[in-house]
């Protein structure tokens, strides 16, 4: 898999299974320089597109609050 080849539209759970065999390939050592570095490439932009995907995420999850009249407010996530 190349870079180019790394579908973008990809769910978060797909990418990081992914990733995860890249990791594996890696930790075994049996691959050459040229592909450990091409799986490296490969895990760095699956990286990105799991951490692009946390970052949407995290800006759509609201809190509800209740005042103290009983009323629900929703409250942008707050880090």
């Amino acid at each position: 898999m190349t870079k180019s080849q790394i579908n973008t539209k990809i769910s978060f759970e797909e990418a990081m299974a992914s990733l995860e065999k890249i990791v594996q390939v890696l930790e075994k050592g049996d691959s050459t320089l040229e592909e450990s570095m091409q799986l490296f490439v490969d895990g760095m932009a699956l990286s990105k597109i799991c951490s692009e995907k946390i970052d949407s995420i995290e800006h759509r999850i609201t809190q509800l609050i209740k005042d103290s009249n009983g009323q629900t407010h929703e409250v942008e996530f707050e880090e």
